[in-house]
C-alpha cells in the first residue's frame, strides 16, 4: 500500500498512454503534474472525476499543470473513454500495473463486507522538480480538481 508521502522524489515512470506511445515521468521535468489514478475506465464515479479535471483543464493548463490519468485498463479502453467524454488528457494503459504498484495504490479494500484488492483512487501533484508535493488520497470524484488546487 502507498509508503510514497509528500516531498519523496516520484517514482520513474515508463508506460504507453492510449495510443500506444511510450510516456516517462521525465518528460514533464519543468512541469507541473497531475498524475491521477482511477479503477476503471467508464464507470459512474471514475467518469465524475475524469470529466470534473477535463472540465477544469483549460485553468489547470494555464496554471501550468500537465494531467494524466492512470488505470489497469487496456489502450484501447481508454480511447473509447476518451472519444466518449471527450477528455483532453493524456491515460496511461498500465494493464501490468507497474506504475500502479510503484505508487503504491493497488491494496486491500472493502466493499459492502467483501473484502478484495483494488486500485485506491488517489492524486498526485509532482513539482517541476519531480518531487511529490501533494497526495490526496480521499478523492472526492466532483470536487477532483479543488483538492488538487487547495
Amino acid at each position: 500500500m502507498l509508503t510514497l508521502k509528500e516531498g519523496d522524489k516520484a517514482p520513474a515512470i515508463k508506460a504507453k498512454d492510449q495510443d500506444g506511445n511510450p510516456i516517462t515521468l521525465k518528460q514533464f521535468l519543468g512541469k507541473k503534474v497531475i498524475l491521477f489514478f482511477y479503477p476503471e475506465d467508464d464507470t459512474p464515479v471514475c467518469t465524475v472525476e475524469a470529466c470534473n479535471f477535463r472540465d477544469n483543464y483549460d485553468d489547470l493548463k494555464k496554471r501550468g499543470y500537465e494531467l494524466i490519468g492512470v488505470s489497469p485498463n487496456s489502450s484501447e479502453s481508454h480511447q473509447k473513454f476518451i472519444k466518449k467524454f471527450d477528455l483532453p488528457y493524456t491515460l496511461i494503459a498500465d494493464e501490468n500495473m507497474k506504475v500502479i504498484n510503484d505508487y503504491g495504490v493497488w491494496g486491500p479494500k472493502v466493499l459492502y463486507g467483501r473484502h478484495y484488492d483494488g486500485l485506491h483512487r488517489t492524486t498526485f501533484v509532482i513539482d517541476e522538480k519531480g518531487k511529490i508535493e501533494k497526495i490526496v488520497k480521499r478523492v472526492l470524484s466532483k470536487k477532483a480538481t479543488e483538492q488538487v488546487l487547495k
